[in-house]
């Protein structure tokens, strides 16, 4: 809780403006982290299977609508006060239970909500934010990123985890994927959806975006850890990683050259001036003598 300019406490939500979530998000080159956060959840086939089976994704017409969803309950989930990110959480947690899938391999069926498909997803969309932003060059010292991933474990909740399971610290991140990485692969949905990105069928007025999508594509594989894109068939060099480094740091800066009225979303400039009033609040006094 903070207080706002009358005394009185504001409902911030999960986050509010102590949290490096809110010093994070807000960047415009994190929707690249989203993008990259689609492409690392994909290659649990357990994952994949269940969104395939059951979701609009992979119907084009529809995907678009379905993303947009996905895209609002993050806000809500990031920004929203704790009621609206209460009501999120249910109206997800209800629809994911009354989910199953296929499991192609073995022809068993499987609940959606299973503990080991939610924690996969929600450490692709942490593990993609924050290596985004770290490489970009958002100002995030070591022990802001496990902060970072700490607080993520109250977004872990809001679909139903136990966060007492949840990754809390970069060291921990790394441990989980280490432990994964046997037990993932890419599917053929997975690679489907690789294809996609770079060819996207989108409504007529996102044209643009089809025309861009090629460039944005080759930028979100070459973000993903070596390992990932060797699942997906490609190359995982070196070369790569330091390409899309000095990439996703000359976005950063260009952005910065925006002001910021313009260059941040309604709630995220609200969390900027949050976390301005904060600093301010905290900063001693001087006298001149």
């Amino acid at each position: 809780m903070h207080e706002d300019e009358h005394g009185e406490r504001g409902d911030h939500g999960l986050f509010g403006p102590e949290s490096v979530t809110w010093r994070v998000m807000g960047e415009p080159v994190l929707m690249v982290g989203g993008i990259r956060a689609l492409l690392l959840q994909a290659l649990h086939p357990q994952s994949m299977w269940g969104t395939a089976q059951n979701s609009e994704l992979m119907d084009p017409h529809a995907a678009w609508a379905r993303l947009g969803r996905t895209v609002e309950f993050v806000r809500v989930r990031t920004w929203g006060t704790r009621e609206e990110v209460e009501r999120v959480g249910r109206r997800v947690r209800k629809l994911h239970s009354k989910l199953t899938a296929l499991n192609l391999r073995t022809g068993e069926t499987f609940r959606v909500d299973e503990p080991e498909n939610l924690l996969w997803v929600h450490m692709g969309e942490v593990d993609s934010y924050l290596d985004v932003a770290r490489r970009a060059g958002v100002p995030l010292s070591d022990a802001d990123a496990d902060r970072f991933v700490d607080e993520q474990r109250r977004a872990a909740a809001v679909v139903g985890l136990d966060p007492a399971g949840v990754p809390a610290s970069v060291a921990e991140m790394e441990e989980y994927y280490q432990d994964m990485r046997g037990r993932i692969w890419a599917c053929r949905e997975a690679r489907e959806g690789l294809l996609r990105m770079f060819n996207p069928n989108v409504p007529r007025q996102l044209l643009p975006l089809k025309l861009a999508a090629p460039g944005i594509g080759l930028l979100v594989v070459s973000t993903l850890p070596r390992w990932a894109r060797r699942m997906y068939g490609l190359p995982g060099l070196p070369t790569s990683d330091l390409a899309a480094t000095l990439t996703l740091k000359g976005l950063y800066r260009t952005t910065h050259v925006i002001p910021e009225r313009l260059r941040y979303q309604p709630d995220a400039l609200r969390a900027r001036e949050l976390i301005r009033e904060r600093e301010d609040g905290a900063r001693p006094l001087v006298i001149a003598s």
